[in-house]
């Protein structure tokens, strides 16, 4: 016998008293959609009074074909990846591959050639192959660098931040410009997939004004604030949330408040707390919304979060104040350039802790001091050696080798 005064979808909430015929009651494990009662249509989501764990029912990460380079794209309910060619690697085999990874210390490692690396320096590390350790009081990031990464560090899930939080930090720019961009601050989320209904919180720059979102299941409320004061070198924000209602000050600008659209009243998010940007390649899987498409660029430090009234401010992390990750983060005002020398007119090229010589044409190397060979792949133009053929370098020039069965000055003939 069920009381139909309310009606309730997946599972009956644990504290509703209901005559059970037989064992026990399972949730439902899937999606609902088009539900009606006596031919009316009900809004699942709008209409709703209260709800827990519900999420988006997502359509598949590989329809929206994903992976670059001929990579394939295989998904299940929760995970997906790409499965790449020969010659590429990454999340969506967007890089030519590391063969001879010269890295260490878990660094990310990229192809700046074919046959040199730079190493993508994790947190606590830098240096050109990552091997020097390095003390990081206030955080320095680099926004999104050449090869597409952004800088961060990923926090452990913020918990009790269901119906109330404040957060606090302060933030520096690296320049000007950046504030004009679309510079992502912090986000915690459900996956992290940017598919319509996911819980999501994040804050961020766009256009010179602090931007900030979240979304509670049902629809994002946002609040934008006033042109930032450039004149001023460090800027100070202050936030929460209590319920649907959000709040954000900046510096010494008025409070500004939104109100959530919908009736759900709880922020339900699994993922890290990101902090500068995103351990993901691409923007496209971060949630829909503001969307920001590159990583801070400057300094954010004294990030400090409470989930209740009744208690003290704490920094983020276990233990507190400690990233589980990051990549490419610096301390603020520390150059890693000023330790490396490149050679022959290379420039020192730092994003973060990350560091790298970008050589000149003809010379190649970590520090720029081995010649370009006429048969190198970096040769500029490129040798005319067929496939299979061996390149030799001369005084002059070069010559070609030909395999078995070929001939030619370039071995092309069969």
């Amino acid at each position: 016998q069920i009381n139909f005064g309310s009606i309730f979808l997946g599972k009956v909430p644990v504290h509703e008293e209901i005559h059970r015929c037989a064992g026990q009651i399972y949730g439902f494990k899937g999606c609902i959609r088009d539900f009606q009662v006596n031919h009316k249509e009900l809004f699942i989501i709008d209409e709703a009074l209260e709800g827990r764990n519900v999420e988006n029912c997502n359509v598949p990460i590989c329809d929206y074909h994903p992976c670059h380079n001929g990579g394939t794209c295989t998904s299940d309910e929760e995970n997906w990846y790409c499965e790449c060619p020969k010659l590429y690697t990454g999340k969506l085999c967007q890089f030519a591959t590391c063969d001879e990874n010269p890295c260490g210390n878990g660094a990310t490692c990229f192809p700046k050639s074919k046959r040199d690396a730079v190493c993508l320096c994790p947190y606590g590390r830098s240096g050109i192959l990552c091997s020097d350790a390095i003390n990081i009081t206030q955080p320095s990031f680099s926004g999104t660098d050449v090869f597409g990464y952004t800088s961060f560090l990923a926090y452990s899930t913020i918990p009790n931040i269901t119906f109330y939080y404040e957060f606090r930090l302060k933030f520096q720019l690296a320049n000007h410009q950046s504030a004009l961009q679309d510079n992502l601050i912090f986000f915690t989320g459900q996956k992290g997939q940017g598919l319509n209904g996911d819980d999501f919180l994040e804050l961020g720059l766009r256009n010179g004004r602090v931007v900030y979102s979240y979304n509670l299941g049902s629809g994002t409320a946002t609040i934008i604030s006033k042109p930032l004061d450039l004149t001023l070198n460090i800027h100070v924000i202050h936030l929460g949330r209590n319920l649907q209602k959000g709040w954000l000050k900046v510096d010494d600008q008025k409070n500004k408040t939104v109100t959530s659209p919908g009736r759900l009243v709880g922020l339900n998010v699994f993922s890290q707390f990101y902090l500068g940007g995103y351990r993901e390649y691409t923007p496209e899987l971060l949630p829909k919304g503001p969307r920001f498409k590159n990583g801070f660029q400057g300094c954010i430090f004294d990030v400090q979060v409470r989930t209740s009234l009744n208690e003290g401010f704490k920094s983020p992390g276990t233990p507190e104040g400690h990233p589980n990750s990051g990549r490419s983060v610096g301390q603020c005002k520390d150059s890693p350039c000023s330790l490396i020398k490149c050679r022959n007119g290379g420039k020192c090229i730092e994003s973060g802790s990350t560091v790298y010589c970008d050589c000149l044409t003809g010379w190649k190397g970590a520090f720029c001091t081995e010649t370009v060979s006429v048969c190198d792949p970096e040769h500029d133009p490129p040798h005319l050696c067929q496939q299979g053929s061996t390149c030799v370098p001369l005084p002059g020039g070069y010559t070609c080798h030909c395999p078995l069965g070929t001939t030619g000055t370039y071995c092309e003939q069969g």
